[in-house]
């Protein structure tokens, strides 16, 4: 999952400032029109649209081997421990077959360096026994993998020499995944060589990895991992699609993109984007993410729209992806604001269709997450299609959700019918990519 960790004061000011600018650049400009035009149908989605669902290693696997998670989590700097997590790295065939059931036809997976590589040139045989299974699972079940090779975690022996402040992080991150690429590009898996670069630089800054001083140092070598991988990747597999998905921050993602995505769309086959919040002039609980309660943020379905369209713009004649989008609880609970997960997946997959019916190219779009999961420092938000209760269940057992059953309607539909109308109303002047969204509004 994306964005941002537990009581993080750097990330709230982020987010509220967010928030100020957009309003304040706002307040210059005419006011939008209050006119409603006529509800729209949500328009066909193309018969080979990829409907999947996304998880990651470190979060779902549990059991986790030395890296530099399992390290800030030793000293304390996060709310739970991992423990088992979902137990994913002995399930996997039973998560798998239940992702299968729904239809879906791509399984986002993450293969973790600190398992493949618990010491430098030592690769664990078991562990790359462990994802060839998985891997093999996922094809059998019909459905095509979705590999991320860099899901923010790194092994231990990289944290003592420095993460990704260290030049030798970049020659070892590239000759582990050469090793991946090799054992997998058989499969044509859909590819992610790295997961919300700008959140991950965040994040590393937050928890002791890397020194602010280094932030962009780290960017750059995260630019060259990925145009490296990128055409290692085509080598092995001319026809491979290959991206890096983005954490879709409101207003201020354009600014961000310049760090990472703007310096790699040449080696774009397509662009992934992952959506969670909203903000708007009268609705800022999206400085709720910044505090760990997620389930407080708003998460207004229309912003899916508005992100897809600014993406669309500023990256003329790339397919789109929705890599990740979901909603959060807080332990399953129902969320202060009632919205329910069957209703908010509907929404979401509604503006998807606008999107796709207003020519955006978006081709795929995978739910996160499959299960609920470790959230970077806390077992509380839950995310999942099925709700697991790590800390006071030792079975793990998997409790469907009501989206469990609305994902299996929307994908055998290829999406919500042309009735279909989402169960919020529209934001009112959005902030999701301001001003644009705000003054050229998606009624």
């Amino acid at each position: 999952m994306s964005l941002v960790g537990r009581g993080h004061g750097t990330v709230y000011s982020v987010v509220a400032a967010v928030v100020l600018s957009a309003i304040l650049a706002l307040s210059a400009l005419p006011a939008a029109p209050t006119s409603a035009a006529p509800a729209r149908s949500p328009g066909p989605l193309p018969a080979g649209f990829l409907w999947g669902v996304a998880s990651s290693g470190f979060q779902s696997e549990g059991h986790s081997p030395d890296s530099n998670w399992t390290r800030y989590i030793a000293a304390g700097k996060t709310a739970d421990p991992i423990g088992t997590s979902v137990d994913f790295r002995h399930r996997y065939l039973d998560d798998i077959a239940r992702a299968a059931s729904l239809g879906t036809k791509v399984y986002r997976i993450g293969v973790e360096w600190a398992r493949v590589e618990p010491r430098p040139g030592m690769l664990a045989a078991r562990e790359l026994d462990y994802y060839d299974a998985v891997v093999k699972a996922i094809v059998a079940a019909g459905m095509r993998p979705m590999i991320t090779l860099d899901h923010w975690v790194y092994p231990g022996w990289i944290a003592d020499r420095g993460g990704w402040a260290d030049p030798g992080t970049l020659p070892a991150w590239l000759r582990h995944n050469r090793i991946i690429v090799d054992r997998y590009a058989k499969y044509h898996p859909l590819w992610i060589t790295v997961n919300e670069p700008s959140a991950y630089v965040m994040k590393e800054v937050q928890f002791g990895g890397l020194p602010a001083r280094a932030a962009r140092t780290m960017f750059d070598r995260l630019v060259s991992a990925h145009r490296t991988m990128y055409a290692y990747i085509h080598r092995k597999d001319p026809g491979a699609q290959v991206s890096s998905n983005v954490a879709y921050i409101p207003t201020v993602e354009p600014g961000l993109d310049g760090l990472f995505l703007d310096r790699v769309r040449d080696r774009l086959d397509y662009v992934g984007l992952d959506y969670y919040y909203s903000v708007s002039p009268t609705d800022i609980s999206a400085v709720s993410a910044g505090t760990g309660e997620f389930w407080k943020a708003s998460v207004a379905a229309d912003g899916l729209y508005y992100s897809l369209r600014d993406m669309a713009g500023r990256f003329p004649g790339k397919p789109l992806y929705v890599v990740e989008a979901g909603m959060a609880t807080e332990n399953g609970k129902p969320r202060p604001d009632r919205y329910r997960r069957a209703d908010h997946l509907r929404d979401l997959v509604y503006w998807l269709q606008r999107a796709r019916r207003d020519g955006v190219p978006v081709i795929g779009f995978n739910y996160w997450s499959l299960t609920d999961n470790y959230e970077w420092g806390s077992y509380t938000p839950r995310f999942g299609l099925y709700t697991v209760n790590v800390l006071s269940d030792p079975t793990l057992a998997r409790h469907p959700t009501d989206a469990v059953a609305a994902y299996r309607e929307v994908i055998a539909a290829n999406g919500v019918g042309r009735t279909y109308r989402p169960t919020r109303p529209a934001t009112f002047c959005s902030l999701v990519a301001a001003p644009a969204s705000c003054l050229a509004p998606a009624r």
